[in-house]
């Protein structure tokens, strides 16, 4: 078992870090680790968001939307590739499906736009604000975007192939919604071979504090790992870039 502390070491070539992470640490090798940031997007962050809109709380998105932000900067200056998911249907909402789909009867923005026809085209449709990504968190050009009309990242999309591609396998996620796409992509990760690493406090649950500990419970004990932002920003601050990335 790696020991239970931050470290950066060389071997063979590479950079091995060994994350401070619960139940156990866990070593990785940074050039085979992606940073994926989920849905950091006005719908699930902001006031007059299709979350806030339907009555979830989304009171605590600043300090989560700076937690995001230290991850992805200490994810920078090791060199570690930055995957943004981005969570939305095509404006004639052709991705979101009939009412054969599941989407159409639980997408909660399906939902209030149905009940509010003014909405349609507003709510986590692509080119419309809520869609985008919150103005502290844009993408840099070296950053990898991938949109996906369902919870998971990996759910109709090319995120594996763009992963596998780059030997990647394994994955620090921080993002929204705590219990619905971040437990659903970590859910899928796990099933795809990836080491997934949850910074918990980097993640905002939607619905009250008891759901965000299920989630912490279920990556913990079944799917993968779990972090805070301060810890996996320490581990990554000793590591030099890769070059080339």
């Amino acid at each position: 078992m790696a020991p239970p502390f931050a470290s950066s070491v060389l071997r063979d070539g590479g950079r091995t870090v060994v994350l401070p992470t619960t139940p156990e640490p866990l070593e990785v090798d940074l050039a085979e680790t992606a940073l994926v940031v989920v849905d950091m997007q006005h719908a699930y962050l902001s006031k007059g968001g299709y979350l806030d809109l339907v009555g979830f709380d989304v009171s605590g998105s600043a300090p989560v939307i700076e937690a995001v932000a230290r991850t992805i900067s200490a994810a920078r200056k090791a060199g570690i590739q930055i995957v943004y998911l981005q969570n939305g249907f095509d404006p004639d909402l052709k991705e979101a499906g009939p009412a054969s789909s599941p989407v159409y009867h639980k997408s909660n923005p399906l939902k209030f736009m149905r009940a509010n026809p003014s909405h349609r085209g507003k709510l986590i449709t692509k080119g419309a604000w809520d869609f985008g990504i919150v103005e502290a968190l844009a993408p840099q050009a070296a950053d990898i975007v991938v949109t996906k009309a369902r919870y998971s990242g990996f759910a109709g999309t090319n995120l594996e192939m763009i992963l596998r591609a780059r030997a990647i396998r394994n994955l620090v996620v921080v993002g929204v919604n705590t219990n619905v796409c971040v437990e659903s992509t970590i859910r899928d990760a796990y099933h795809r071979e990836f080491f997934a690493v949850m910074v918990k406090d980097a993640t905002l649950q939607a619905g009250d504090p008891s759901i965000f500990d299920a989630t912490v419970f279920n990556v913990e004990k079944f799917l993968g790992w779990v972090t805070t932002t301060d810890a996996v920003c320490d581990a990554l601050a000793g590591a030099p870039a890769t070059p080339g990335r």
